[in-house]
């Protein structure tokens, strides 16, 4: 046979062109499931709280090394030969460990373990805070005009997002392929088989629903509780203009006396002098009767102090709370105790008087106590009160 008339069969591994694009999508799933197991930390972070509403944040994942070529980090397995005088029980060899320090007041020798610093958008960190969290005992009322969007998928396309990727129907593309020359069987994938699932939001009307957001700003609170009480505030507003549209949120801060402040004032202004709580609640109460009525808003109070109240001021707003918890869907109490070493404040004490299931109270006396507050106060709970998203 003329070689010239000789002609050659070949078959191109398209994994291979894809390869960029399914190592991508893996690296950003791998980065997700680190941002989610440690959310206690993220949500705290003081370089996202003071990000002053950058899109693109850098958040650090200590449970995810920088990449880099390594050679033999010493967890695999080795081998090799003795010189024959060893006993059983020497130790002959050990693995690497992060350094540590010598002792208190001295410097360390050994190298640390480096961190991972990804690089997110503020809302894809919002998204994955808030995923199964809402408004609980959400009532429907008069009006409807909250907003609340939702993704429903609606067609299958030959492009896409791998992320999107319908596996059923691209095995099912790539068999009728296969089919057609004669071997119906799920082999040799090619970019034809792929299909995409793609989505349009739908709008959902929800009754309207207002926040009352009060903070203890009094001389007690130091640096520590207002970073706390700021960082839990900073996530409930991220959440519900995450999750909804139209909710209304009325700011109030209070020492001895309480005033409505604006948004920007709430973050960033503190005050000094005395405490008397009362004074929040008396606000509160005033502001829903004049612009909230309960018939046509779901209402939710969140109050975060120190607990240092004045002493005879304790019973009146026992029975404030349970007056708001006529009108409210729930009231959320944050007590913020530096250190595990205090115990309750008296304000705390008094409050253990109330049964309502719409009494929900935290301490925190941890920055990574903040995120399980979050859960805590917004978990989808069932008609008992008790939660079934949240602990």
């Amino acid at each position: 046979m003329n070689p010239s008339n000789r002609s050659t069969i070949s078959q191109h591994d398209w994994s291979l062109h894809r390869k960029g694009a399914i190592d991508q999508e893996r690296h950003k799933k791998k980065i997700r499931e680190a941002i989610k197991k440690n959310l206690a930390d993220i949500v705290s972070e003081e370089s996202i709280i003071l990000s002053d509403g950058k899109k693109v944040i850098k958040v650090p994942i200590r449970s995810l090394e920088e990449y880099r070529f390594r050679y033999d980090p010493g967890r695999q397995q080795h081998s090799g030969q003795g010189n024959g005088k060893s006993k059983v029980g020497d130790v002959v060899a050990t693995e690497p460990r992060p350094g540590q320090g010598k002792g208190q007041g001295e410097a360390g020798d050994q190298p640390g373990v480096d961190y991972y610093e990804a690089e997110v958008t503020l809302d894809e960190l919002a998204a994955m805070i808030f995923e199964d969290l809402g408004l609980p005992f959400l009532e429907e009322k008069k009006q409807a005009e909250m907003e609340t969007e939702t993704v429903r998928f609606t067609d299958i396309r030959k492009v896409g997002p791998m992320a999107n990727l319908d596996k059923k129907r691209t095995i099912m593309e790539n068999m009728k392929r296969n089919a057609a020359h004669g071997d119906p069987t799920f082999h040799d994938i090619r970019n034809e088989d792929l299909r995409f699932k793609t989505w349009e939001p739908t709008i959902r009307y929800q009754s309207n629903a207002v926040i009352l957001a009060m903070m203890d700003t009094s001389g007690s609170m130091g640096d520590f509780e207002k970073y706390i009480a700021r960082s839990f505030y900073f996530w409930m507003v991220r959440f519900l203009r995450t999750k909804y549209n139209n909710v209304k949120i009325v700011f109030i801060s209070h020492h001895t006396e309480a005033k409505e402040v604006t948004e920007e004032e709430f973050f960033t202004h503190g005050e000094s002098g005395g405490t008397q709580v009362s004074s929040a609640y008396e606000l509160a109460l005033q502001i829903i009767q004049e612009r909230f009525n309960p018939d046509d808003w779901n209402i939710y109070p969140f109050h975060f102090s120190d607990g240092d109240n004045l002493p005879w001021d304790n019973e009146r707003c026992v029975a404030l709370v349970e007056k708001l918890m006529e009108l409210c869907n729930i009231f959320g109490y944050g007590e913020i105790r530096e250190g595990h070493y205090r115990s309750s404040s008296t304000l705390m004490s008094a409050y253990g008087k109330i049964q309502d299931p719409k009494f929900i109270a935290v301490t925190i006396s941890d920055k990574s106590e903040v995120y399980p507050a979050l859960r805590r106060f917004f978990a989808t709970r069932d008609a008992a009160g008790i939660p079934v998203s949240a602990p």
